[in-house]
């Protein structure tokens, strides 16, 4: 039998900040959005349909966490929630703390570019990522709908 080649089930799909028994959540390598996060379900699945309602509920539980650790943390003017897999159909939820001067505000971040976000602005939310490592860290491991695999 063919196995399909899936990026989620043989990379991490970016630095892990959580790991639980069913899911983790990672922080993405984009120079233009520091702060982008994502829940990626552990087994291969494509859709949130294809979960239990208990584990729906708990991913979405941890999507609304981090979301909470994000704004607490970077102060965006708006986060974006999306769950695409047209690309890489394994269930991830996309976390993404977006600002009126990023590359392509009010556009998705795949748009193209309208604009460059300056560099010292940047910086000073890449200063941010340690502690927000720490908040969605705090925030998940005192939530006892999870189990955390370490």
């Amino acid at each position: 039998m063919n196995q399909i080649k899936c990026e989620l089930c043989e990379q991490h799909g970016g630095d892990i900040v959580f790991q639980s028994e069913k899911w983790r959540v990672v922080l993405v390598d984009d120079a233009g959005y520091p702060g982008f996060c994502r829940v990626i379900w552990n087994r291969h699945v494509a859709e949130m349909t294809d979960l239990q309602p208990s584990d729906q509920a708990e991913m979405m539980e941890a999507v609304w966490r981090v979301e909470k650790a994000i704004r607490s943390i970077m102060r965006p003017d708006k986060v974006n929630l999306a769950s695409l897999g047209n690309v890489v159909p394994h269930l991830h939820w996309h976390v993404i703390p977006r600002f009126l001067d990023d590359a392509q505000f009010p556009a998705p971040i795949w748009a193209e570019p309208k604009r460059k976000t300056a560099q010292p602005v940047l910086e000073s939310r890449v200063a941010l990522l340690q502690a927000l490592r720490t908040e969605i860290v705090r925030s998940l491991e005192n939530a006892p709908v999870f189990s955390h695999a370490g």
